[in-house]
């Protein structure tokens, strides 16, 4: 038999190992999806975001780790996370509202916003909106109160010049604040910069810090109607002479055509251009989307806007996450980031690379 002395004295020894490694395992930080797949540059774990399609275009869905490769500054890296789940996204959206964007183009915005919202995006994502024309506003903080959003785009018109670069600055910092781990911005503007403090140069460096997969539309100047109007004057002034030609010779000359018709004015109600002299510029567009993993697309016509928003949705629910590991340089660089994927047909887009600060 065990004397009394004996079992307390094996009591106290349990009790000791148990409260040690209770603590222990108090001590160990806790996993979780979002410490893994947080980017922060300079540290250990960096991850990309890849989209990937066929030549088509199409999304190629049911990947694996093994069919990517992923190099930092030319160097095979080891994918050590991987994902191919959709996950909650904290959404924000810059909405050009300078004089150009009135009429029509607003309206298109305002319909094409609020179909992203309320039936293409989960109901656990946040967003944030803001509205740009001389100055940036944030008319709508982080929500996913879908309400809210439509009201603040119902009470937005459209007049000033254009800070895109302000805005997009004051945005992209506002995405780091987002509670999920995958960040988005969406800039939808039909004109150029005219009014911004933030140079382009610096705004690329600000995007290049940030985790966030950035997107543009860009609606060029012409609508459907102004772009058919042109292409049917351009058909008329390549209509061939009339056959057979009126003759020539001593007794007459050939009869002149008529002179064109006098273009007839804008139909009651409708506004003329609002001053929408210029294209988008398309390469300041590709400039702050490309290096983030997400791109630019161009609209002739704002019924278009339905399309491209919807296909910005779609890409946000099907893509992959790849994480690896890299030696702390906190260099102050850029380092670059390719993606490549086994079937060499497919194309891939990815952040292309990240600053070590």
């Amino acid at each position: 038999m065990l004397s009394a002395t004996h079992v307390r004295g094996q009591s106290g020894v349990a009790l000791t190992l148990g409260v040690l490694l209770v603590s222990l395992h108090a001590q160990q930080p806790t996993q979780t999806p979002e410490t893994e797949f947080r980017f922060k540059s300079g540290v250990e774990l960096i991850n990309v975001t890849a989209t990937v399609s066929d030549r088509a275009g199409r999304f190629v869905p049911d990947l694996r780790k093994e069919d990517f490769a992923v190099y930092e500054d030319g160097q095979p890296q080891t994918v050590t996370h991987f994902s191919a789940e959709r996950v909650p996204v904290s959404l924000g959206i810059a909405l050009d509202t300078s004089r150009s964007m009135a009429g029509e183009r607003i309206r298109a915005a305002r319909r094409a916003l609020d179909r992203f919202l309320f039936e293409l995006l989960h109901s656990d994502d946040e967003v944030f909106l803001y509205r740009f024309a001389d100055r940036p506003v944030l008319l709508q903080d982080w929500t996913t109160d879908r309400q809210l959003l439509s009201r603040a785009l119902g009470r937005i018109g459209a007049d000033g010049t254009t800070a895109m670069y302000d805005a997009v600055a004051q945005a992209i910092r506002l995405t780091a604040a987002g509670r999920n781990r995958k960040k988005a911005l969406i800039v939808l503007s039909d004109g150029n910069d005219t009014a911004s403090n933030v140079r382009l140069r610096d705004l690329k460096e600000l995007i290049r810090e940030s985790d966030a997969l950035l997107y543009a539309i860009g609606i060029e100047c012409e609508t459907g109607a102004d772009r058919r109007s042109q292409q049917q004057s351009q058909f008329q002034r390549r209509r061939p002479m009339p056959f057979p030609l009126p003759p020539i010779g001593r007794r007459g000359w050939p009869i002149p055509p008529p002179p064109p018709p006098m273009p007839l004015p804008p139909p009651p109600g409708r506004a003329l251009n609002h001053g929408c002299g210029e294209s988008v510029d398309a390469k300041a567009l590709h400039n702050m989307t490309d290096d983030s993993g997400g791109r630019t697309e161009i609209v002739h016509d704002p019924a278009d806007l339905d399309a491209a928003t919807a296909a910005i949705a779609d890409e946000l629910s099907q893509q992959y996450y790849l994480g690896y590991l890299s030696s702390e340089k906190k260099d102050g660089r850029w380092h670059t980031i390719r993606v490549d994927v086994r079937n060499q047909t497919y194309r891939v887009r990815a952040r292309r690379g990240y600053v070590a600060s």
